[in-house]
């Protein structure tokens, strides 16, 4: 799969990004099968950036029934309860994407993706995720580290005006270009459990004030037993108690985690779309 050539019909309708980024890039893409958990603003702008772009096939998975609430920031939705009543999120959005580009394999795949065994996984490039539990994380990242071949993994999480994506493309080699000579680079990139296990009071001093409040607020749903965004403004009391704790443990200053920050999280809990395109957007050229 990796040597063949692009078709002519996917040189002509791909021949200005051809320009920018080159044949063996956009070959690549062509190429590579995506999944993608949990149809939120910021996962759709994503998914509409890399259909348009060309990739090979995009695999969605997300059973959850179309809401209003949905509405508030994927606008893959149509407005009209016709047309979504009865449909899983996943089920919808397919249906939208397929239009943006009919060249491009857009499929629905139904179930719990952690349910899946390590096999399932080897049909794709890349898995994103959004949407799950801190232990979900863990477990799909462990399952596309276990596979004979390279599977990147995303995560991908926005709430109110604040998102963070977490990236891990396992051992990672590139060519970087010194002079008249090509280099070849490799990176070694931690797990999502060896990232987030970091202590915090060893991390650089400059780290976003978000990033601690996300993994407070990530480690009270998991301890709750909650959904992911399962949480309201009526948790603050709890949250800042675990908060108190987590700081004690990891050596941290309580002020790097000001309480009006994670007030604003529990209260803003829906996504805002203007920040879903920003977050989308970067997570579609990672």
């Amino acid at each position: 799969m990796d040597n063949e050539e692009l078709t002519e019909q996917e040189t002509a309708l791909y021949d200005r990004q051809i320009r920018v980024w080159g044949v063996d890039a956009q070959r690549r893409l062509s190429k590579s099968h995506i999944l993608v958990s949990g149809m939120k603003g910021t996962v759709v702008e994503f998914c509409k950036n890399i259909v348009l772009a060309g990739v090979g096939s995009l695999t969605l998975m997300d059973d959850r029934m179309v809401t209003e609430d949905s509405l508030s920031a994927n606008f893959l939705i149509p407005p009209v309860d016709d047309v979504f009543r009865g449909k899983s999120l996943a089920e919808v959005c397919c249906d939208a994407l397929r239009d943006f580009n009919p060249m491009v394999q857009v499929s629905v795949q139904k179930g719990d993706l952690s349910s899946f065994d390590g096999d399932f996984y080897d049909k794709f490039s890349a898995v994103v995720v959004s949407c799950c539990s801190l232990a979900t994380k863990r477990l799909i990242n462990e399952k596309c580290r276990k596979r004979q071949k390279r599977i990147a993994f995303y995560t991908v999480d926005c709430r109110d005006s604040c998102g963070e994506i977490f990236v891990d493309l396992q051992n990672y080699t590139y060519a970087q270009k010194r002079l008249d000579e090509t280099i070849e680079c490799q990176l070694q990139y931690p797990s999502f459990e060896e990232a987030v296990a970091v202590r915090w009071s060893t991390l650089p001093r400059r780290l976003s004030k978000l990033y601690f409040a996300m993994r407070v607020i990530e480690n009270f749903e998991e301890a709750e037993g909650r959904k992911a965004g399962e949480t309201s403004i009526a948790d603050l009391p709890r949250i800042l108690k675990l908060k108190k704790e987590l700081c004690e443990e990891q050596s941290l200053n309580e002020s790097h985690i000001p309480d009006a920050l994670l007030e604003r999280l529990l209260i803003g809990t829906k996504e805002h779309p203007p920040v879903c395109a920003i977050i989308g957007g970067i997570l579609g050229q990672v």
